[in-house]
């Protein structure tokens, strides 16, 4: 094995959905110790700890960088942050984890991400999701933060027409995907003339976008250990950083395009460029589907489509689980749910089973390099990971 580049060398996935009666701290410990004993490590081995939680008000208890310790004694006085950055909390706890052990502070870093969504109801989740947006501005936005991409859905079909016909294919293709997740929140394939059509169980929820153009309010965890490349040569599995790249953007919705996804297309050019690969060589993409028009625009941003143009990748077949470049064959957020915290971790994990050819029935053929995109807020912070298993 030849690389100098932080490596994933363990993991773990919760189940996602509405998960009744586990307290946050079991959820949490529950990863942690399965991502530890994947990588074939101890507790003991674990340099530093890197927890992604948004909450902003899910829970009562905050300042969860210690809670892991309760069910795990033996991590007690190991070094732990909490990282948040909205949606992408997960990517920023890995970037945590990542440039310590770029520093050479940790030789094996404990990445978790996690959320628990489903204490409050549906109205307050929508409140507490918004302050995602710029507050000054959008707070007042109808629907939540549904309200924010739904304004986005119509500024784009008012330039480029109507585009319900791919926003329908996006949901469709994504929730057939995540029947074959065994994690997913939902396991259940709609169909594109269930997506594309408003009835009483698919209602507009804001502007354009109905039901199934939203994604899911779900429940949990997932972690992964990432090792120095030095240690990674005599580990079980290594999948390495090709490239880890980070871009913010402006928080107002005012400042920008809102139709196009300037910091996620600047995230991925420098992705690529760092890993001296082109959108061609990849395999499989995991991107940020929060709402469909959200992967729709990340087609753009990626380099896939022209601006205006993303419905033919979808209605072409380009992003199926067949197509050239399959897009979120875990089901993405759409069907697999969208635990804030917890999703940055999850794509990564979901990206590097891939790349091990790990992923059971959401296996792509020969997957070699696999490209992770995830944002928090409307494209504010973006996240653009090539992994690439090297062992």
């Amino acid at each position: 094995m030849t690389t100098s580049a932080p490596c994933i060398t363990g993991w773990n996935h919760s189940k996602f959905g509405k998960l009744d009666g586990i307290d946050p701290e079991i959820l949490i410990s529950e990863a942690a110790k399965a991502a530890i004993a994947h990588a074939g490590l101890t507790p003991a081995d674990i340099s530093s700890i890197h927890i992604g939680t948004f909450n902003g008000g899910f829970l009562y208890q905050d300042f969860p960088s210690s809670l892991v310790f309760n069910q795990i004694p033996e991590l007690r006085f190991t070094p732990s942050v909490r990282v948040e950055n909205a949606c992408a909390t997960g990517s920023a706890a890995i970037h945590s984890g990542l440039q310590a052990v770029l520093s050479g502070q940790s030789k094996h870093a404990l990445v978790i991400g996690f959320e628990k969504m489903s204490e409050l109801a549906t109205a307050a989740v929508g409140d507490v999701l918004l302050k995602c947006s710029y507050a000054k501005e959008e707070a007042s936005i109808p629907g939540g933060f549904a309200g924010v991409f739904g304004k986005i859905a119509q500024a784009y079909f008012e330039r480029y027409g109507d585009q319900s016909d791919a926003l329908a294919a996006i949901a469709a293709k994504n929730h057939k995907n995540g029947m074959s997740n065994p994690y997913a929140h939902m396991h259940k394939d709609f169909g594109f003339d269930f997506c594309r059509n408003v009835s009483e169980k698919n209602p507009f929820v804001a502007g354009p976008l109905k039901r199934t153009d939203c994604s899911l309010i779900s429940d949990g965890a997932a972690a992964m250990i990432i090792s120095d490349a030095d240690v990674a040569k005599g580990m079980t599995r290594a999948v390495q950083f090709r490239s880890a790249v980070q871009v913010n953007d402006f928080l107002p919705l005012s400042r920008r395009d809102p139709t196009r996804f300037e910091g996620g297309m600047l995230a991925w050019q420098k992705a690529l460029g760092q890993a001296k690969l082109t959108l061609n060589d990849l395999s499989l993409v995991e991107t940020h589907d929060c709402f469909t028009i959200a992967e729709l625009l990340e087609y753009e941003a990626m380099g896939l489509a022209e601006p205006g143009q993303g419905a033919r990748a979808i209605l072409d077949g380009v992003t199926s689980k067949e197509g050239r470049l399959p897009i979120n064959p875990s089901g993405g957020l759409k069907s697999k749910g969208h635990p804030i915290g917890a999703t940055g971790v999850s794509m990564h994990v979901m990206a590097a089973m891939q790349a091990c050819h790990d992923a059971g029935d959401m296996q792509i053929p020969d997957a070699r390099f696999v490209g992770v995109f995830n944002m928090g807020g409307a494209a504010v912070a973006n996240y653009v990971s090539i992994l690439e298993r090297v062992r």
